[in-house]
């Protein structure tokens, strides 16, 4: 069995459903064809399962330790970056000219599961390298992207995001962290930023901190919140390294999961002389970090969603090569005892996991086309269209994959049994690592308010309206085949639910306010992410039927097929009806958690 990833399933979502191959005829994408792109992915794939997936354990157990000087992490962890930036990987949405390879961001995204998959602490540090140098390529000077982007992108420079404090968690418009400008055009940082991913290591030159501060005078809350570019080490014109700036790291985190990724508290200008550098125009800093954050929100969810993809993969091959017990209907003690796999409550666990982890990355893959049709599209409507799709979804994608990623890692350490929750097995592992992508990037909660306070209703909520559009499409095209009916009646009647209460919620945040209307936003977030994720599932059972009518002699293919049409069915009619509760709390607007006291816990 693929230890990582289902090279059917991947190539399906690829070129069957997501049509992967019409990218190249945006002039963008012109060099590249079906065959470059399976180039890409068969390489990300053999440097995954060699390098990566090889370490993934010991990295979990020997932890990175900081001495008081420095940090020692293993070294199985810098030889797989070397091969992952020796592939071009940091640079593969960057253009040619910039010396990337200017790969779709969906190709991009296929390569990156494959990483996520074998070991998601080490695929930590390039993820937020990529991120930081798309973020200093679309908004940096002419100056900072001489000194800062190419050595980003061949893996001299690894990049962080530090937006968080001690004192702040998520609240960013209450951070403290203070940007004095001086007379050389540079301003000088002081606080702490924690939770800070990748933070400080051995493993490149130089560590390229991007810093919200705020300047002197600056607007109170999010309104005055500037970005900033602070190198550990100051360099020249070139590149090149000078001397150490002031940022000192205080202390390692450790958490329960992601431990090959170091977690660092920060103390910047601790000395009075940390110099940073201003990114684009003061106090819009926010809005050019909402890329980089929206770009690590989307990795999140395909990071979760691979998590949970292994942990599924795993307990499906212990599932059918366990033998344990026999069916209800055989009383014979001596007979031989069946797979696991044969109990149906096994099948049922497995099912629920396939359908969770699929269905992510089915829809981690969906956003990534609309990023590539958002910014190279071939006309300005097309582009629009993609954009406003990618905003309204954006939490779902970060979101679902993290709660239901998750919960299959938790169903695959019960189809384990006992041996679930030893760490000779894989499965425990991958439930701690994924139980922080809940967290990464924006809670739940976070989300929900992002969704039902403000996403919904932009551009007068033709986001939406697109969405519902593509929608009953799908469901259109279902109802050609009889035995798609059924589960497209019942994406109807969810969709029409949920369009229902979403239009009561806009009515109330208008006459009621936003705090009572968005008390059980997290409820709305999840309905809206189900009916998403039932809606790519109907749209790959349309596309398996499709070829179950024209395949022949080829019944691995055929199972493939039939297996995706199953998982629809389970999604659309066991996982998609629990929307109906939550969705009736929302339009009565039930005041029970709201009007809980603190003192009477």
């Amino acid at each position: 069995m693929e230890p990582l990833l289902s090279k059917r399933d991947l190539n399906f979502l690829l070129y069957d459903v997501l049509d992967a191959k019409s990218l190249t005829e945006f002039g963008h994408f012109q060099d590249h064809n079906v065959e470059s792109f399976d180039a890409f992915i068969e390489t990300a794939e053999k440097i995954a399962e060699k390098y990566f997936l090889t370490h993934n354990a010991k990295a979990d157990q020997q932890e990175p330790h900081f001495d008081g000087d420095s940090i020692t992490i293993i070294p199985e962890v810098k030889i797989a970056l070397e091969q992952y930036v020796e592939a071009g990987f940091i640079g593969a949405k960057h253009s040619f000219d910039d010396g990337g390879m200017q790969l779709p961001s969906l190709i991009a995204s296929a390569c990156q599961s494959y990483f996520f998959s074998a070991n998601p602490s080490t695929s930590g540090y390039p993820f937020l390298t990529t991120a930081a140098s798309n973020l200093i390529a679309k908004f940096g000077s002419e100056s900072q992207k001489q000194r800062y982007l190419q050595p980003l992108l061949e893996g001299e420079f690894f990049g962080t995001m530090a937006l968080t404090e001690p004192e702040v968690g998520s609240s960013l418009g209450d951070l403290k962290t203070t940007a004095t400008p001086t007379s050389n055009g540079s301003y000088l940082i002081k606080g702490q930023k924690m939770f800070i991913s990748g933070g400080d290591h051995q493993l490149s030159t130089n560590i390229i901190h991007l810093v919200l501060a705020r300047i002197k005078n600056a607007p109170p809350g999010v309104k005055g919140i500037s970005l900033f570019i602070v190198p550990k080490f100051l360099v020249d014109d070139q590149g090149k390294n000078l001397s150490k700036n002031d940022v000192a790291l205080s202390g390692l985190l450790h958490k329960m999961g992601y431990r090959g990724t170091t977690s660092t508290v920060l103390n910047f200008g601790e000395q009075d002389n940390c110099h940073g550098f201003l990114i684009g125009e003061a106090h819009q800093g926010l809005k050019y970090m909402f890329m980089m954050m929206n770009e690590a929100r989307i990795g999140v969810g395909l990071g979760a969603a691979m998590i949970g993809y292994r942990g599924y993969l795993s307990s499906l091959d212990y599932a059918r090569s366990r033998p344990q017990g026999r069916l209800p209907s055989n009383r014979d003690p001596l007979s031989k005892p069946v797979m696991l796999i044969e109990h149906a409550d096994i099948r049922r666990m497995l099912l629920a996991q396939k359908s969770y982890v699929e269905g992510s990355l089915a829809l981690c893959l969906y956003a990534s086309k609309l990023m590539d049709i958002s910014e190279v599209g071939d006309s300005v409507e097309h582009k629009t269209q993609a954009g406003l799709l990618l905003d309204l979804l954006t939490p779902i994608v970060k979101s679902f994959p993290s709660s239901y990623g998750t919960k299959a890692n938790d169903l695959a350490i019960q189809v384990l049994g006992g041996s679930g929750y030893t760490r000779e097995y894989p499965v425990e592992q991958c439930y701690r690592d994924n139980r922080l992508n809940p967290i990464h990037e924006g809670t739940h909660g976070i989300q929900a308010l992002d969704l039902l306070g403000r996403k919904l209703w932009l551009n007068s909520g033709q986001g939406l309206e697109l969405l519902m559009n593509n929608i009953h499409l799908t469901i259109k095209q279902a109802h050609k085949y009889q035995s798609l009916t059924d589960l497209a009646d019942l994406l109807s009647k969810a969709t029409s639910e949920l369009s229902d209460v979403t239009e009561n919620l806009g009515v109330s945040l208008t006459k009621k306010g936003p705090d009572i209307t968005l008390a059980n936003a997290s409820l709305y977030l999840d309905c809206f992410g189900k009916v998403v994720v039932a809606w790519l599932w109907l749209e790959q059972a349309v596309v398996a039927t499709t070829q179950l009518v024209e395949i022949r002699d080829n019944p691995e293919q055929e199972d493939f097929l039939k297996g995706k049409c199953q998982t629809a069915e389970y999604y659309i009619s066991w996982e998609l009806p629990t929307i109906y509760h939550p969705l009736s709390l929302l339009n009565e607007l039930n005041p029970v958690c709201f009007d809980m006291e603190n003192t009477w816990f």
